[in-house]
């Protein structure tokens, strides 16, 4: 990885670090290729089974960064693309959004403090969310007079709801990790940093305690469901059940709740 994005594997658990601390962590130089980088490194490395995404100093992630888009603008190569080259450049670039809801690993965000804009559709991307007590939040698209990208507007109203997504959007209301737990945006907020990222790491170690397999078809299952009907859902549920009954670590996890110990599992 390069400067900008920190990545660190301890055992089973990959922590990418956005690491422009000086620019709040924002979207420009080659942040958004290396969070790519990083996280199609974790997606396809089967030792990984949880990923963490934070930011270091004192942002998780403001979003794009507004003076390098100003001076995107006079780029004579940029101003001569057409709208649709830069569209698809940006797609590509979105792309990070949905390996972030889509990999088949837990993915968790450790919000240490600002997070806007494209970064805030990061956080929404992820599977789970935990805020440091003095995190500020604000979708902030409508401040920047633009619409919003990577994801958030699909990913928020299913986190708060589709009325509370709309006056987030709308509205662009600043926030504290308080409120970002009260309304559902946040699973838990811890006093600082240090705690907010023992807990973090202590939830992805829940999570690769289990059986991989298992999990992974239950983040499966949750994906399936946004956009099934019912009965399509059920055949996906009942699919992916029998397929991991039929596991080594399925046996191994009634093997030890019988024998009251702790299981060993080997992702097969």
């Amino acid at each position: 990885m390069s400067r900008t994005v920190l990545y660190e594997q301890d055992g089973r658990v990959a922590t990418i670090t956005l690491n422009r601390p000086e620019r709040m962590n924002t979207m420009g130089g080659d942040l958004n290729e290396r969070v790519l980088d990083a996280l199609h490194r974790a997606a396809d490395d089967p030792d990984v089974w949880a990923v963490i995404l934070t930011g270091a100093g004192r942002a998780f992630c403001a979003g794009g960064d507004l003076d390098a888009m100003k001076e995107r603008q006079s780029d004579p190569m940029y101003a001569g693309s057409s709208p649709r080259a830069r569209a698809e450049h940006l797609r590509r670039m979105m792309s990070s959004s949905q390996l972030l809801h889509e990999m088949p690993k837990v993915t968790i965000a450790a919000i240490n403090g600002a997070c806007a804009g494209a970064g805030f559709s990061w956080a929404c991307a992820c599977d789970l969310r935990y805020a440091a007590a003095g995190a500020k939040f604000n979708v902030a698209f409508r401040d920047a007079g633009l619409s919003g990208d990577f994801g958030g507007t699909w990913t928020l109203p299913r986190i708060v709801g589709p009325a509370k997504a709309r006056e987030l959007y709308l509205l662009s209301p600043r926030f504290d990790a308080v409120e970002a737990e009260r309304i559902g945006l946040v699973s838990k907020t811890l006093p600082d940093v240090e705690q907010l990222l023992a807990h973090v790491r202590s939830v992805a170690e829940q999570i690769v305690d289990a059986a991989p397999i298992a999990v992974r078809n239950i983040k499966a299952n949750l994906n399936d469901a946004l956009r099934l009907s019912f009965s399509e859902l059920l055949d996906r549920e009942a699919a992916r059940h029998i397929e991991a009954s039929q596991t080594q670590d399925h046996l191994e996890a009634a093997s030890a709740f019988l024998e009251k110990r702790r299981p060993e599992f080997k992702n097969r």
